[in-house]
């Protein structure tokens, strides 16, 4: 995103520290954190994937902060296991999605369509599935924000 112009925060949850470790050990800086963001500075959310989603999921502000945006119209997007912050967003009911196989069923339990494709856009929403997707989930990623 930052490689085509992209201003990006990282925006942590309430209780996390500065510099939180991803799932292969590689440090992210925390920008924000999630009770203190104001939505309106923000054209979009991307949840990523990997262990991430299953602590965010557990932040009321970073829910509520998903649910904002996605009620404002602006890019909601998520990959693999980001879906699950979705589901516990409530914002799936009645859209197309896609997002790791492991939790498909998680994801039609909170009533979306749920695909096997690459990347699915469904209005301001936009999944995709794994790493090997990223391109193209990127790809329509930016083109929402033009």
């Amino acid at each position: 995103m930052k490689e085509a112009g992209a201003e990006v925060k990282v925006v942590g949850t309430s209780q996390s520290t500065d510099v939180v470790q991803s799932k292969h050990g590689y440090p992210v800086q925390i920008d924000l954190r999630a009770h203190k963001v104001d939505p309106d500075e923000f054209d979009a959310v991307i949840v990523p994937g990997g262990w991430a989603p299953d602590r965010l999921r557990r932040c009321e502000a970073t829910l509520n902060f998903v649910k904002t945006l996605f009620k404002q119209g602006k890019v909601i997007a998520a990959i693999c296991h980001g879906g699950w912050v979705l589901v516990s967003a409530d914002v799936l009911k009645g859209k197309r999605a896609t997002s790791f196989s492991a939790i498909k069923d998680d994801m039609m339990n909170a009533g979306a369509n749920w695909v096997d494709e690459e990347v699915v856009v469904d209005g301001n929403l936009i999944t995709s599935r794994t790493p090997a997707d990223i391109p193209a989930f990127s790809r329509e990623i930016m083109r929402a924000l033009e």
